[in-house]
């Protein structure tokens, strides 16, 4: 541990904020995104985070854009959000949390529960930035995912 949380996690976070530059820059669902990228090209971006961190994010993302071949979707929740939008930092911190989580509950791990954090439902509800429900508490979130319902 080097700063205030561990290395991987942080790691995770920069993933996380980096999956949804993507998918605002290309206009798609998290998951689309995700899967575009493959498990590969995440696992990559995980392990080489530290590194991609210090470059330009819009770069690295181009350059993931470019090699996973990810077309511009229809998908804008930036633009039908009637209130501030959170940035992909902060909605990476959601779903950093989100995974971890996961991953302790099923004993998973990071990438495996990365991919079932984004292919659930509660991925579309962290992505409305018209509801309050991605700056819920992050233990309601993980909730949410384990018992299939938002309380």
């Amino acid at each position: 541990m080097n700063g205030r949380e561990d290395q991987k996690e942080n790691d995770l976070f920069f993933t996380c904020s980096l999956i949804d530059y993507i998918a605002r820059k290309t206009k798609n669902k998290r998951a689309a995104v995700v899967h575009a990228l493959g498990r590969n090209s995440i696992a990559k971006i995980y392990d080489l985070a530290d590194v991609y961190h210090s470059d330009n994010i819009d770069r690295v993302s181009d350059d993931f854009i470019e090699y996973a071949k990810i077309k511009t979707g229809n998908f804008d929740n930036v633009k039908d959000a009637q209130y501030a939008v959170p940035s992909h930092w902060d909605i990476g911190k959601v779903y950093k949390r989100l995974i971890l989580g996961i991953a302790r509950e099923h004993n998973l791990d990071i990438i495996d529960a990365l991919f079932a954090a984004y292919d659930s439902f509660v991925s579309d509800k962290i992505d409305d930035y018209n509801s309050s429900f991605y700056y819920d508490a992050p233990q309601n979130i993980l909730n949410a995912y384990l018992y299939h319902e938002i309380e």
